[in-house]
């Protein structure tokens, strides 16, 4: 039968179609707006959840960072019980063995402030390049200044094998970072001597060439790693990740305290501290020239 011919709907039977139409409508989009308040549910939870995790990762990271520092533990291979690393001409460092460290070994301070500080190991050798250690901070704006300023002529004394030249790094300035960037950057450091003795120099020079500004985190333990590849160092990541170091970089932190240093960078020359009032290549010749 054709459309035409169909019988007419009643106005009853209309009303009704009607009505069903527009209950099926109306399921529709209780169906459409119960599905829409689903997905917002989800995206919400899924959004709490990511937020949850990057706290936790925040909380965790600051919790290893401000975990407290074992007060023994072993010196890097080529590192010295002072904390001090000393270069020789080109890429040579001292070499020496693995040993250990205990604050308890640490001198106390002296109940009145000596006239003259007497450096650990600082001592004039006859016979031996003249002695120069400086005791450093990673983030100290000042030591990037002094290794700018007399990097080059450093370097070139000892490897004209006029002087030893030893650093320090100290965790003096932690509290100038918010993730104890001091004593990453020297236990990182620790870590490529230990490894890559050859390859000190150079990570020591990239780590003032980038250094990063007082009071914020400083360089990533990530990076610090990264940086270390870059130089061309073995793999440092677990000695990183494991805090290898610290223990060794806190007792020279605290040596370098009860001895008499209060900041950085403090330099001795064969044993004698130089004021920073005086051309320090002078007073370095001088040092030479009277050994003969």
């Amino acid at each position: 039968m054709s459309p035409a011919n169909e019988p007419r709907l009643s106005k009853a039977e209309r009303t009704a179609q009607a009505r069903e139409k527009a209950r099926e409508i109306r399921e529709a989009q209780l169906k459409k707006e119960k599905r829409n308040k689903l997905l917002i549910g989800w995206g919400i939870v899924v959004a709490v959840v990511a937020i949850l995790a990057v706290i936790a990762l925040v909380v965790t990271t600051s919790i290893q960072q401000s975990a407290p520092i074992a007060d023994q533990g072993p010196t890097p291979a080529n590192g010295n019980v002072h904390g001090g690393v000393t270069l020789l001409a080109n890429s040579d460092v001292v070499k020496s063995d693995a040993s250990s460290v205990n604050v308890a070994d640490v001198p106390s301070a002296p109940a009145t402030k000596p006239a003259t500080i007497t450096v650990p190991g600082g001592e004039p050798e006859a016979g031996k390049p003249v002695k120069v250690i400086a005791y450093i901070d990673f983030i100290c704006p000042v030591c990037k200044r002094f290794e700018t300023t007399y990097g080059e002529s450093l370097t070139k004394l000892r490897n004209e094998g006029k002087i030893s030249l030893e650093y320090r790094p100290l965790g003096f300035l932690d509290q100038q970072s918010t993730t104890n960037y001091s004593s990453r950057a020297a236990n990182a450091a620790a870590c490529v001597v230990n490894s890559s003795p050859e390859k000190y120099a150079d990570f020591f020079n990239l780590l003032f060439e980038r250094q990063p500004s007082e009071g914020s985190a400083g360089i990533s333990d990530n990076d610090l790693k990264a940086m270390a590849k870059e130089v061309g160092a073995a793999n440092i990541d677990s000695c990183v990740d494991s805090k290898q170091y610290r223990p060794y970089v806190k007792v020279a932190t605290q040596e370098a305290a009860a001895i008499g240093i209060t900041g950085t960078p403090t330099v001795f020359i064969d044993g004698k501290k130089w004021d920073g009032s005086t051309d320090l290549n002078a007073e370095i010749q001088t040092a030479v020239d009277a050994k003969g």
